[in-house]
This record gives C-alpha cells, structure tokens and sequence, in this order.
C-alpha cells in the first residue's frame, strides 16, 4: 500500500510539472528556559516559527517540522547557553545576560547602565554589531552558536513592597538585580541577590527580597506587582539580554536555502519582538495601575546623585575582557550616539 501511494503522488507531480521533486522536512528542535507569553519567547513562536514557514512554503523544497519545548519543559534559566551550545534544542532562547564569565562581551549594557531607555534602538544596534563586529559574533561562534535575533528588555526601574522617594529608601534593602545587573546597586546601601523573572514573585512573597530591578513587559506576565505594588520608575535603560541562536553544527549541516530562511525570518523576529515589547510595557502600566501599583518618579537630584556615585562599573568588565571590551564598548557607544541618544554617563570616556 505504501509502494502504491508513493507511486500515485509520483506519478501526478509528473503530471503536475513533469520534473517536480519531493518536498524535504527537516526537523527543528527549538526551546526556552521561559514560557511561551514571555516576552523573549513571544516573538519565536509567534513570529520566528511561522515567518521561517511562510518563507519555505514560497520556495517549495523545503518544511519544517517544529519539535517545541518552551517553559523550561528542557532546561532553566541558568542553563540557556549550554542548551543550545550542546545541541539539546537547535534553536533556542539564550540569556547572555546570566553568562558573564563565559560570555562578557554581550553583557556591556548591563556595565553600563543610563544610556538609553530605547529598546528598539538597542535591537537594531546589537542586530547589527552581532554580525559586523568580529569580537561579539566570533563569541557566539566560540560557543558553538550563531546568534540570530537579539532579545532585549525595556528599561530598568524598582518593583518594590517600600516606595522609593530617595536614595535613603534603598539602605539595607535586599533587591532582586540578575546577574552584573546587581553592578547598579553598588553605593546605594542595597543588596542585590541573583534571580530571574520566573523566581521573583516567590522570593518577594517569601521575604528573600523586597523587591526587583526589573521592567513592565516583564513584570506584568509574571504578576509579581502583586508582591511588589510599589514601581519606582529610575530609568536605568533598556538592556542587551541575549539572542534567538542556533546550535552552530546544527545550523551549519542546513541547506543554503533554509539557512537564508532563517536568517530572514530573523530580522522580522527583532522587529516583533520590539514591537511586541513596547504594546505589553504600554499595556502593563496600565493593567498593573488598574490594579492597584503605586508609581513614583525619583526626583531628578536624587537619580542624578545615583548616576554619578556609581563607581567606574564598567572597569572590572573591560580589565576582563581586554582590548576586545574594549572595541565593544567603543562600538555600542558609538552607535547609540550616531542614532542620537545621550547617555547619562559617557561609560567610555578614555578609551
């Protein structure tokens, strides 16, 4: 029966076009540590997956067979890069921003904080530094991946239990700020302690902390304005948090037609996700306002004294990674000013 089948679909696509040849299913594993209305998830599933199909189905030899495993069903936060780099899942969402040893050079947002709340500006800036800048695109390649999208947040404030109306408010408190993020608390009395938006409620709930340095989009899915109802809006910037990537070997044994696919369907993905992102931060203030999150402004002089009593954060990074932070660094600054934004503190001065 089966011979029979095989031979009748053969014998019309002869009909059909005479030289018609089998369509091709190439199975793609693709995976988060996150779930799936997060906001670094959202766009893959959304956009990434069906844009890769729309693009395959024009050309006809090709489709793909999606094997998904999002919310962490294969592996958490803290594993994101080793996922991908090993090849559990193809594809898959990785958090740079928790890899700051074995990958630096992706977290120079986060050492350098004040410099732009613009969360579509810092995809296009890193979109295209990932692939032109040999130091952050021989990383991921270092790590057996090939970054496709960059993943970002919007911009930093306090969720907190306790309002904020002056530096004062933050000594001896304890404060979730995840990974170098916690390089922002340094002289302001609180205490930072390691977490994730998928461990945030929980610890705030449980008193481990009192509050996060977090943001709306994030905020809002995870629902921890209920343990947190007070928002002190700071504006530490929006942030590089990591990259859609996919495992290096796997990427490379695809054929050039599903390769350029994806790298395609890529760049729609930035542009959904910075999209996707802005409608849940507008539509987070309101929901979370509506029930019942305070929000403050710190004053102008008290987030001043903040900006500049920061010790030189970024210095520790560039003694790490040497002339090539250095290069990033001189790179990204670069490309804020050329699209016209002015950071609070020029990280890069001296270079």
């Amino acid at each position: 029966m089966k011979f029979s089948t095989l031979t009748a679909a053969t014998a019309l696509a002869v009909l059909a076009g005479g030289w018609a040849s089998a369509q091709q299913t190439i199975t793609v594993n693709i995976g988060s540590s996150h779930p799936e209305a997060n906001i670094w998830v959202y766009a893959m599933k959304n956009t990434f997956q069906p844009e890769v199909d729309r693009i395959l189905a024009e050309g006809g030899a090709y489709k793909i067979n999606w094997s998904e495993a999002y919310g962490g069903t294969l592996y958490k936060f803290t594993d994101t890069r080793e996922a991908v780099m090993d090849g559990i899942v193809d594809v898959g969402m990785v958090g740079t921003v928790w890899e700051g040893a074995t990958m630096p050079l992706q977290n120079v947002t986060y050492f350098t904080p004040f410099a732009t709340p613009d969360h579509k500006m810092i995809i296009e800036i890193f979109d295209e530094l990932s692939e032109s800048l040999p130091e952050l695109r021989d990383s991921w390649s270092d790590n057996n991946m090939v970054h496709l999208s960059s993943l970002i947040t919007d911009s930093y404030d306090i969720y907190a239990n306790f309002p904020v109306n002056s530096m004062a408010d933050l000594q001896n408190r304890k404060l979730n700020a995840p990974g170098t993020s916690a390089n922002w608390l340094q002289g302001t009395g609180a205490t930072p302690v390691d977490g994730a938006l998928t461990t945030y409620y929980t610890n705030i709930q449980t008193g481990v902390t009192e509050g996060a340095l977090s943001f709306a989009s994030g905020i809002l899915p995870t629902r921890v304005y209920e343990v947190a109802p007070e928002l002190t809006r700071v504006g530490i910037g929006s942030m590089y948090f990591g990259g859609i990537a996919a495992n290096k070997d796997f990427f490379a044994g695809l054929p050039e037609p599903v390769q350029a696919a994806f790298r395609d369907a890529a760049k729609a993905t930035s542009v959904a996700h910075g999209d996707y992102v802005q409608q849940l931060a507008d539509r987070a203030m309101t929901e979370m306002q509506a029930a019942g999150l305070t929000v403050h402004e710190l004053p102008a002089d008290q987030k001043a004294a903040w900006v500049e009593n920061l010790p030189n954060i970024v210095a520790p990074w560039l003694e790490q990674t040497g002339e090539a932070g250095k290069t990033v660094l001189k790179a990204y600054f670069s490309a804020l000013r050329e699209r016209g934004a002015t950071p609070l503190r020029n990280w890069d001065e001296g270079l």
